[in-house]
C-alpha cells in the first residue's frame, strides 16, 4: 500500500493542504521538472528515504532522467551523510529505475 494513502484516509484535509504545496511547488519555474525529481531524490536519499526514492526514481524515468542521472544523484550524498544514502537507497532506486517503463 502507498503510504500517501493512508495520510489521505486518515487525514484528509491535510492531505489536501499538503497536496496543494505539492502543485504549488511542481509550477515554480525555476527548475524544470526532471531536475525538480533529481533533487528529490537527492534530499531523500540522504535521508535514506527508500520509500520515496523508489517512487520519485519512476517518476524522474518517465520526465526522462537515465541511469546514470539517478545513480549520480544518489552518489553525491556520500559528500553529505557518508555511506547511508548510497547503501540503503542505491540498490532499491537502480532496481525501481529498471522496473519502470
Amino acid at each position: 500500500m502507498n503510504p500517501l494513502d493512508t495520510f489521505q484516509k486518515e487525514a484528509p484535509e491535510v492531505a489536501k493542504a499538503f497536496d496543494g504545496l505539492i502543485d504549488a511547488l511542481k509550477s515554480t519555474s525555476g527548475l524544470d521538472a526532471k531536475t525538480k525529481q533529481l533533487v528529490y531524490i537527492g534530499i531523500k536519499s540522504s535521508m535514506g528515504d527508500t520509500t520515496a526514492v523508489y517512487y520519485h526514481v519512476k517518476m524522474a524515468k518517465q520526465l526522462g532522467a537515465t541511469r546514470e542521472e539517478i545513480r549520480d544523484t544518489i552518489l553525491i550524498t556520500l559528500t553529505v551523510c557518508g555511506l547511508k544514502g548510497v547503501t540503503s537507497c542505491l540498490p532499491t532506486a537502480m532496481e525501481a529505475y529498471d522496473q519502470a517503463e
